[in-house]
């Protein structure tokens, strides 16, 4: 009886073990923001048409972040969209002359994550919006996962329009 106790218990201990054993999604959160970043960015490209920057909010980004993980993600999108890439917020793009009162616009695109929830089973969930004026903007959801060595986008979608 104790022989069936023991290896039941040594079953379970290292199947829950195993289960933990992993990527910690927190190690790796500049290429979790890129991929849900960019989901957002390539939805209704109309908002993306003539664009002269991207503006990445990441003032709410998680602690984690390293600034090579932001410097990383601005270069990113840099190299992909050849536009200027910058981390501001909305206020400060206001200050800098890039927001447009009169049409209520803004002559790129603003970025923002909004919520970021860590998940079990290498899925962490995201929340973020994409402005170009208050006319035009976007909110969207998804979630991005682990699989095959990569954190790629697993299910995305919108969740309002202006």
């Amino acid at each position: 009886m104790k022989i069936k106790l023991g290896t039941i218990l040594l079953i379970l201990s290292l199947f829950l073990t195993a289960c933990n054993i992993g990527v910690d999604p927190k190690e790796h959160l500049g290429e979790i923001y890129s991929v849900a970043l960019d989901t957002i960015m390539e939805k209704d490209e109309a908002l993306s048409s003539d664009m002269k920057f991207i503006a990445i909010d990441m003032s709410n980004f998680e602690d984690g972040l390293s600034e090579k993980d932001k410097k990383d993600i601005l270069i990113f999108f840099k190299d992909k969209y050849k536009v200027d890439v910058m981390d501001v917020t909305f206020e400060e793009l206001k200050e800098k002359g890039f927001y447009d009162p009169d049409k209520m616009s803004l002559t790129g695109v603003l970025l923002r994550i909004e919520k970021i929830d860590f998940k079990w089973n290498h899925n962490v969930f995201f929340e973020g919006s994409k402005y170009r004026s208050g006319l035009g903007a976007i909110g969207m959801e998804g979630t991005v996962h682990y699989t095959d060595g990569t954190w790629q986008l697993k299910e995305s979608k919108e969740t309002w329009i202006s």
